[in-house]
């Protein structure tokens, strides 16, 4: 297995548990996150019991610090709904977004290829994990949390980190015609931005490639997040398929990744 670090993230590998994880968000002692590799399998759909699926999250959970915080995963379905999370109780139906400043609740999504972005304003103490598929791309999902923490916990803009985790990149996100449009129909200025689109023939059919990645950093540089604050893993799981579950590659047989964000 190699060292997926880089100069943004660092890998650790366990026994029981592989993960990556921020530097920028390891400087902050009172929070706890990570990403999880292909070793822990945290889809619902996956062929075990929830008791072993408890024990999964349990084994991440003690590994982070976190193991007295309470469960939170919303039902995604690709929606740009974000709700605030003020108990563990909430219905979390169509949601693919949650924020939250309660110290007893562990934020967590489950991703296969998507764009799982976590965030973090360490002024106000609050954190977020917002799934981004390219639906949600589309739809500005990462804005309405931003909106979110502005209007509910007084958050600035310029205070907000945001960390964008592994996902299928522009190298392997292949659309036809009728995604590419939807694209260019919602960002109009994907044409004078290079190279965000590339363009190529497959067996007499018209592909493209469309960079994700870039245009949820124009979202964010949007809403007054500073460059500096979005950090990038800059990994792709089909790319790095041997070690992240990724749905193109696996289909209906995919595992999931789990994010998970925590206040101490």
């Amino acid at each position: 297995m190699i060292n997926l670090s880089n100069e943004n993230i660092v890998h650790i590998k366990k026994d029981d548990v592989e993960y990556i994880q921020f530097k920028k968000l390891n400087e902050f002692a009172e929070i706890s996150h990570c990403y999880t590799l292909r070793k822990n399998n945290m889809s619902f759909k996956a062929d075990k019991s929830k008791e072993d699926l408890d024990k999964n999250y349990d084994i991440i959970y003690n590994h982070l610090g976190i193991g007295e915080k309470v469960r939170v995963v919303p039902h995604q379905t690709h929606t740009n709904n974000v709700e605030s999370v003020e108990d563990a109780s909430q219905e979390l139906e169509n949601t693919d977004g949650v924020i939250t400043n309660k110290n007893n609740i562990a934020l967590c999504t489950l991703s296969a290829d998507c764009t799982a972005i976590i965030f973090y304003d360490p002024v106000k103490h609050v954190i977020g994990n917002v799934h981004s598929g390219w639906k949600g791309t589309v739809q500005k999902i990462c804005q309405k949390a931003v909106s979110k923490m502005i209007e509910e916990y007084g958050c600035k803009s310029e205070d907000i980190i945001c960390a964008i985790n592994p996902h299928i990149r522009k190298c392997h996100f292949e659309v036809e015609e009728d995604v590419m449009q939807i694209f260019k129909d919602t960002f109009g200025y994907m044409d004078q931005i290079d190279n965000i689109i590339q363009k190529k023939i497959i067996q007499g059919k018209q592909k493209y490639n469309i960079d994700t990645t870039l245009i949820n950093k124009l979202l964010l540089k949007e809403m007054g997040i500073k460059e500096e604050n979005v950090i990038d893993s800059g990994i792709c799981t089909v790319c790095n398929k041997e070690y992240f579950h990724s749905y193109r590659v696996d289909k209906e047989k995919s595992g999931r990744n789990v994010t998970i964000i925590a206040l101490r």
